[in-house]
């Protein structure tokens, strides 16, 4: 969102343009365009029409705009998610075989959790989140693996703001989930039951790099009441032990 009074770049007027699209929000006309990024409207029909040409943005029959499949294509691309996935992809997919249940994989960006895989038995309805979703580090079972290991003082920063409940049982105490964060480290896997969504468990583990470094997530979601918390657990931390050598011969750092 541009602030009034603070001078901005074309570029970065058009990165605020683009980062108004969500997962809830996948198409907007000019003026929605407009009022989500705070631009007027004749700079928001001057950068969108750039943005269209370029092939970042996409317009449609009915006069609204969705991303472009260039910036799709620049995306996988990005070094931390194309090695990651392409290694990962077999053993998600042996994983989702033997369980059917869906398989997540996710990186740390910032404070959020980025989904950058999501596989899913064909006879189950689709769930959150979509590939490229980003969900805060607390609530997730991966969300919570990357903030587990991460560093003391990135811990301190994320605890120190405010947490989003997403369901009654989503932890927000900043003390309560720094409690719990110790034991995930120590015992190389997390549970988050019920507090993304009021129906699902999820249990995820670390994947870690050639040097020992945690880069990403895997997670097993599957319904509450099915739940078989211990054989999944098993599953999945040693899907994500097999990931993780077969990364020995690539690097994401």
């Amino acid at each position: 969102m541009v602030r009034a009074g603070e001078p901005t770049s074309a570029l970065k007027r058009g990165l605020d343009l683009l980062a108004t699209f969500t997962g809830r929000r996948p198409q907007q006309s000019l003026s929605e365009l407009s009022a989500h990024s705070g631009l007027p409207l004749t700079t928001t029909h001057r950068l969108v029409s750039q943005l269209e040409e370029w092939g970042a943005l996409e317009r449609l029959d009915d006069a609204r705009y969705r991303v472009g499949l260039r910036l799709w294509e620049i995306a996988t691309t990005a070094p931390r998610t194309a090695g990651l996935q392409a290694v990962a992809h077999p053993y998600m997919q042996d994983l989702m075989e033997t369980t059917s249940y869906d398989i997540h994989l996710a990186v740390r960006d910032g404070y959020d959790s980025v989904f950058i895989e999501r596989l899913r038995p064909t006879r189950h309805p689709a769930l959150r989140p979509r590939i490229g979703a980003r969900v805060p580090l607390h609530a997730t079972a991966v969300g919570q693996v990357l903030l587990a290991f991460a560093p003391d003082e990135f811990q301190n920063e994320f605890l120190a703001r405010p947490l989003q409940p997403f369901t009654a049982l989503t932890v927000t105490d900043a003390a309560e989930l720094r409690t719990q964060l110790a034991p995930i480290r120590g015992q190389g896997f997390a549970i988050s039951d019920r507090q993304i969504a009021d129906e699902y468990v999820a249990i995820a583990a670390p994947i870690t790099s050639s040097h020992g470094a945690v880069v990403a997530a895997l997670s097993l979601v599957f319904p509450h009441k099915q739940a078989s918390e211990a054989n999944a657990v098993h599953l999945v931390r040693v899907t994500a032990r097999i990931i993780s050598r077969a990364l020995r011969s690539v690097t994401l750092e």
